[in-house]
């Protein structure tokens, strides 16, 4: 996505949004170590974006990364996950992909910490 002329970015913005694709990679390798099919990354949508997407045995997998500095704090993080805005941009990938909207759906966040397995939180709400 383009800059935006009206909002320069700071550096802690970008160190951010680097960090961000770190996690969302490691997030994707560790699907795929658990014989996960990786179907998009960072999809955006003009309700919002979706981390990542994937299937396994049928199942499409919404799935919001979220990377934190130390393991503590996965239920606060978790209540910062904006469960509606996921659900919209879900929708939105649906009527984009009719033939999985027949499948079976799951929202999944994987919390990323470091010197610790990720942890992937499966069904962590519904829509």
């Amino acid at each position: 996505m383009p800059l935006s002329p009206s909002k320069p970015r700071s550096d802690a913005r970008l160190i951010a949004e680097k960090q961000g694709r770190r996690a969302e990679a490691l997030a994707a390798l560790w699907l795929q170590l658990q014989l996960y099919r990786v179907l998009e990354r960072r999809f955006k949508t003009p309700v919002g974006e979706i981390d990542l997407i994937a299937e396994r045995f049928g199942t499409t997998v919404f799935i919001e990364v979220k990377a934190r500095t130390r393991n503590a704090g996965e239920f606060e993080a978790l209540g910062k996950v904006n469960q509606r805005r996921l659900v919209r941009a879900a929708n939105y990938y649906l009527s984009r992909h009719p033939e999985k909207a027949a499948s079976p759906l799951r929202f999944d966040v994987i919390f990323l910490a470091p010197r610790q397995w990720p942890r992937h939180l499966k069904a962590a709400f519904t829509s």
